[in-house]
């Protein structure tokens, strides 16, 4: 069995820990939106995981952790999948897509 570098682990540990963190996000969305969340299709929830953990990649985690995210209105999570969507496409380059998200999300701040 090959052997796994510290440079590896640290990798994975950080991948891990995004996860995570889209992971309560996106459960505390689901709670406060209710039955709106029922709107978003898989692939769109696939694109704002996508999104939101390119976001969490570049901001602060204090920052990140005292975004109310459970106060997220419908509109604005469609606004987020909306710059994810533009991501994938090309059609947006990713730092200007998470710099567009964080404006979003500072009101939430």
């Amino acid at each position: 069995m090959p052997e796994i570098t510290n440079d590896e682990r640290g990798r994975r540990l950080f991948q891990i820990q995004k996860e995570r963190a889209v992971e309560v996000v996106i459960e505390k969305v689901r709670r406060s939106l209710g039955t709106e969340f029922r709107a978003f299709s898989p692939a769109e929830l696939e694109i704002l995981k996508y999104i939101l953990g390119e976001t969490w990649v570049a901001m602060e985690r204090a920052l990140w952790e005292r975004c109310s995210f459970a106060k997220l209105k419908k509109k604005d999570v469609e606004k987020i999948i909306r710059i994810g969507k533009e991501t994938r496409k090309g059609k947006m380059v990713e730092n200007t897509a998470v710099d567009e998200v964080r404006g979003i999300l500072d009101a939430y701040i």
